[in-house]
């Protein structure tokens, strides 16, 4: 009906297309995100996961505690892309033989191996693991890995990790910040509403935009009936202990 009214109005073809092409434009400023010089905003789509205790290893560790040859079986693909649960687990063992019996491999391998831990996990096992930033494993306690064909004993490398946030360059841009930067993430909850500091900005041109913390301050902040969960700069530096 709208396009028989067009035809017989007298205009020509050209004028009609500039009229529906104009119809099209002012629609797409007005659905989704606000337009900028005729491209959509950019709306980041923010992601917190609770990061269940876990293990890194190095291929030598893998194959001693598999078998010679043994590579990790990729299972569950975490949100981060190239990165995945593996079918293989372990135990790890503490002080006093306390031990925690099935824990997940995370994969692909590294060049270092290391255990990262929850704290109410690291006080099942005896062992006073430090809160520390994936990589910074100087100095940290270690433990016994335990596989079924072998065993590797850590001098070092159990951690409680860091809260932190993966970003590319988009995200850093909308929130304004830069990698190795600090921020805080607000969860809204019925039940127990809480603002989390010191999140540390790791920053790359291929990640997703997505905060870790460790199950304890998953439950603590209720994240299952969360509302809401927001992102803010943090102008103070981290008070993360080494």
């Amino acid at each position: 009906m709208a396009q028989t009214t067009l035809q017989n109005s007298g205009l020509n073809r050209s004028t009609i297309e500039q009229i529906v092409r104009r119809i099209v434009e002012n629609q797409s400023m007005t659905t989704g995100g606000a337009a900028i010089g005729g491209e959509r905003a950019y709306v980041p789509n923010l992601v917190v996961s609770i990061s269940a205790r876990h293990v890194h290893l190095t291929d030598a560790d893998v194959e001693t505690l598999f078998g010679p040859g043994r590579t990790l079986t990729p299972g569950k693909p975490l949100y981060q892309d190239g990165f995945y649960a593996a079918e293989e687990t372990l135990m790890i063992v503490g002080p006093r033989k306390r031990m925690l019996p099935t824990v997940r491999i995370l994969g692909p391998t590294r060049s270092f191996s290391q255990v990262e831990l929850a704290l109410t996990d690291a006080i099942s096992l005896g062992i006073d693991a430090p809160v520390r930033h994936s990589g910074n494993i100087e100095g940290t306690p270690g433990c016994v890995l335990v596989g079924p064909n072998g065993v590797v004993e850590l001098k070092q490398g159990v951690i409680r990790a860091a809260r932190h946030v993966h970003m590319n360059t988009k995200d850093t841009e909308y929130y304004g910040v830069k990698n190795g930067d600090m921020m805080k993430l607000k969860v809204v909850s019925p039940q127990c509403s809480v603002v989390f500091e010191d999140l540390l900005v790791r920053a790359d041109n291929s990640s997703k935009l997505e905060v870790h913390i460790d199950t304890d301050e998953g439950n603590a902040c209720g994240l299952d009936l969360a509302t809401k969960v927001e992102l803010l700069k943090q102008n103070s530096g981290c008070g993360c202990k080494s």
